[in-house]
């Protein structure tokens, strides 16, 4: 697999994995534990959440399935845009870290812009990286314009922006993972299989037929062939992991990623960055 360093020197895998809607059934529990260790194990330590999963459910279920396993994990969770202030960040931090099990995040999110100033976020940010809470600290679906702000407010040690972004969601080739190349800010793409929903066109059948692969892990390959991009996909089970895994091991030939950018091209004009 390959590795993406992050400002200031730090390696971390290209594939992660993703907590999204984790941790709500009590019926899947036990499979979500199975898959979150067998992805560790498969060297997907970066782990990625939020408070805002199930209210705090999947940062518990990470502390139940890798609690054991903290020494090798690159713990990832984010904050709501209310709680981003001076008053209340540190608190909603501890409450992630209560939950995981932990007294350290490797990194810690604006999960998106909400009414707090960005430079208040940035020093409260600050302040918990000084204090040990965290590691590092990032954005989540901050767009181009709000990543000129955030460098004007003094977030040069933002080290991520974390966004949607797969074969229907390419907006951001346009101007965003260009700005993000230059400032040397790695991408962390979220629903890079856009929910599973890229797994049934014609042009994904084709290529996964030519590269002996799923046309998810195609998907997957597709957005793991830049350079500075995490991926953070999901799965809720040890063979969907697998699989994930194996996807950072396709090589996409140049006739196949033309077959891909034919049937799913970039937008012809600027698009405001895209969420879910």
């Amino acid at each position: 697999m390959k590795h993406v360093t992050l400002p200031g020197g730090e390696v971390v895998p290209s594939m992660g994995q993703g907590t999204w809607k984790m941790g709500e059934r009590a019926e899947r529990r036990s499979d979500e534990i199975a898959a979150l260790r067998a992805g560790v194990e498969l060297g997907m330590t970066l782990v990625d959440t939020a408070e805002m999963y199930g209210d705090g459910a999947a940062e518990t279920l990470i502390c139940e399935a890798l609690g054991s396993l903290r020494d090798q994990l690159f713990l990832v969770s984010k904050a709501y845009p209310q709680n981003a202030s001076r008053s209340r960040l540190a608190g909603a931090c501890e409450a992630s870290l209560k939950r995981l099990g932990t007294d350290r995040l490797d990194l810690y999110l604006l999960h998106w812009r909400g009414s707090v100033p960005l430079a208040e976020t940035i020093e409260a940010m600050e302040a918990l990286k000084s204090a040990g809470k965290i590691r590092h600290w990032g954005v989540s679906n901050l767009d181009t314009d709000d990543m000129d702000e955030l460098v004007a407010a003094g977030g040069d040690g933002c080290v991520t922006d974390q966004i949607l972004y797969n074969l229907v969601r390419r907006g951001p080739e346009l101007d965003l993972l260009p700005w993000l190349a230059q400032h040397k800010v790695p991408v962390m793409a979220y629903s890079p299989v856009e929910q599973g929903r890229l797994t049934s066109h014609p042009a994904l059948d084709k290529v996964a037929a030519q590269v002996g692969g799923t046309p998810a892990q195609v998907a997957l390959a597709w957005t793991l062939r830049h350079d500075g991009l995490i991926a953070i996909p999901k799965a809720s089970s040890i063979a969907h992991v697998r699989e994930n895994r194996a996807a950072a091991d396709i090589v996409l030939s140049d006739a196949d990623l033309a077959t891909l950018d034919a049937a799913f091209p970039r937008p012809a004009g600027r698009r405001p960055l895209e969420m879910l």
